[in-house]
């Protein structure tokens, strides 16, 4: 088979993963389909990014997603690894080893394990700049904290941490510098536009009029019948 793969380990099942996001769980609508009760309806997805693969931990159930034994928020993978989705197990393959540079294999080494808040954070961080508008900053520490409603010295702390996970040195355009690093290694990814129809657009009722200082809302006067 060529391409990634994952071969599940109750059924023997092997299924080639999509060429961008796989979606495994329970529920109906996703790729792979896993029958254990142990598996949430959206447990996780497999995500492709050029020539490497990583898994996505929806936060969704209590018994998590693990690789190799390892709990996980977001993890980049290599051939042969074990993931487990709460108990279902399978094994990745088809990932071929000459086709990733050393570059991006040293990259991927060093990808470090995020807690789900800190995917939280990078997630806000890197929203402006995954816009469809050019030469946007990244989001402020206060922007990030209006988004997620935590206090602007919770996520500095975060951005604290982050900066030595992603081995960021200190100096101007910190913030900037770790949202390339986190978009560069496919960590996050733009959130699917939602529009809104024509015909709910016309209905939706128009915000009151402003009232003047000191005018009091004129009633509409109805006369009677002589």
């Amino acid at each position: 088979m060529e391409g990634p793969f994952i071969r599940i380990e109750d059924s023997g099942a092997v299924i080639p993963l999509r060429p961008d996001v796989t979606t495994v769980g329970r529920g109906k609508g996703v790729d792979i389909r896993l029958e254990d009760p142990s598996v949430s309806r959206l447990h996780a997805e497999l995500v492709r990014r050029g020539p490497y693969v990583y898994v996505v931990d929806m936060g969704l159930s209590r018994n998590g997603t693990r690789v190799n034994g390892r709990p996980i928020a977001r993890r980049v993978l290599e051939d042969g690894d074990v993931i487990s989705f709460g108990s279902a197990r399978g094994r990745l393959g088809g990932i071929p080893r000459e086709e990733v540079d050393p570059e991006v294999e040293l990259r991927r080494a060093v990808a470090p394990e995020l807690t789900r808040r800190e995917i939280d954070v990078l997630t806000a961080l890197c929203r402006p700049a995954l816009s469809d508008a050019a030469f946007v900053a990244p989001a402020t520490a206060k922007d990030i904290a209006t988004e997620l409603v935590v206090t602007e010295a919770a996520v500095k702390q975060h951005l604290l941490r982050l900066y030595q996970k992603f081995r960021v040195p200190e100096g101007i355009n910190r913030r900037t510098r770790l949202a390339n690093e986190v978009i560069a290694m496919g960590l996050v990814r733009p959130l699917p536009t939602v529009t809104v129809p024509p015909q709910a657009q016309r209905t939706m009722p128009l915000p009151p009029e402003p009232r003047r200082p000191g005018i009091a809302a004129r009633t509409p006067v109805t006369r009677r019948a002589s």
